[in-house]
């Protein structure tokens, strides 16, 4: 009667080899660090300040205003 082959996985395990996982997790904490860096700097590109806009002002508001 013949055994049957056992193989041996834990070694390839994520809970049981601690390089691997921690490996795993650096590269994970990387990706969502950098993720949250571009986000946040397209969101500030997105909405940044696109000069200084053309406002019409009544005259009678002016520093020296105007009155009819």
């Amino acid at each position: 009667m013949q055994q049957p082959e056992i193989i041996e996985t834990k070694h390839k395990d994520f809970t049981h080899n601690w390089v691997s996982s921690s490996r795993f997790l650096w590269y994970c904490q990387v990706f969502v660090i950098l993720a949250f860096v571009l986000g946040g700097c397209y969101g500030l590109y997105a909405n940044r300040y696109k000069g200084k806009p053309e406002v019409v002002v009544p005259e009678s508001s002016l520093y020296n205003p105007k009155y009819k």
